[in-house]
Formats: structure tokens, C-alpha cells, sequence
């Protein structure tokens, strides 16, 4: 008699969100922008800061003395810590003239992709990353970031 091989259970994927900044968008949107782009089986802790913390974290681990958009901390395999600067966020969404979800949305995605081992140093290796996110952002339903927005006068 045969025997039926076991299907391999598949590994679920951890996304924590932690909101130091009231006026970020819902934890559960945020944990559906990271499920979208991470590998199963990953633990990923997303936080979202005000510009103090951010300029503290980028000045203290890229010896930048400013607050950035996002910056991601990779602990191997996927797993890591994604923080994201909302004032810097929202002034870019508002001078890129994009809705702050679709701002947010583009730069979780960029993060995750980072913890997965993406770059953009390299040109060939910025196009592939853009070329990633703006697949995965299609499929949340969100225009291609890289594309001019119309300028509204």
C-alpha cells in the first residue's frame, strides 16, 4: 500500500505594529501592507515614530542627523524591524500629492523588502526592488509610486 506524503504545514508570518504616533494609519492596515510583500515564517515588528525618535534612530545607526522615512532592521531570514517616520511621511505624501495610505503603504513594502535582502545601491538592483514593490503594490490596489503625479496648480 502506498503511502501519501504529509503536506508540509505552512509557516505563518508575524507582523506586530506599534504606533507611537496617534495619527498613523490603523495597525491592521499596516499589517496587511506587510503581509503582502513578507516571506512565511517571518516576524516583523512595524513602528511608526515621530521625528524625534526617527532623527534619534537614523543619527544613532547611519550616523544621519535626520529623521527618514524608513529604516529597516534585518535579524536574518526575513525577520526583522521596520520603523517608519510619520511626519516625514506626511510631508512627502503631501509634496508628492499622493494619499498618506498609498505613501504608506509604498514605504512598508520597501522596508519588508529590505528585510528580505533587497537593495537599491546599484542601479540593476533599484530596478529589480521597484520592479518588486510595484508589483506587490498592484496587488493591494495602489498605483505605481515611481509614476510623476499630476501637478495640481
Amino acid at each position: 500500500m502506498p503511502t501519501t506524503k504529509k503536506p508540509k504545514p505552512r509557516r505563518r508570518s508575524k507582523v506586530a505594529v506599534q504606533r507611537a504616533v496617534a495619527a498613523a494609519p490603523a495597525a491592521a492596515l499596516l499589517r496587511k501592507y506587510a503581509l503582502a510583500a513578507i516571506v512565511p515564517g517571518s516576524q516583523v515588528t512595524l513602528r511608526v515614530v515621530g521625528a524625534a525618535e526617527g532623527r534619534l534612530l537614523n543619527g544613532t545607526f547611519r550616523k544621519r542627523n535626520y529623521a527618514t522615512n524608513v529604516l529597516s532592521f534585518s535579524y536574518g531570514r526575513g525577520h526583522g524591524d521596520v520603523v517608519l517616520c510619520h511626519p516625514v511621511i506626511r510631508k512627502q505624501a503631501r509634496e508628492q500629492r499622493k494619499p498618506l495610505v498609498a505613501h504608506y503603504a509604498h514605504l512598508v513594502v520597501h522596508g519588508i523588502l529590505h528585510l528580505r535582502g533587497h537593495d537599491h545601491l546599484r542601479k540593476s538592483d533599484a530596478t529589480r526592488m521597484e520592479r518588486t514593490e510595484i508589483r506587490l503594490l498592484r496587488r493591494l490596489g495602489f498605483a505605481n509610486p515611481y509614476l510623476e503625479q499630476a501637478t495640481v496648480k
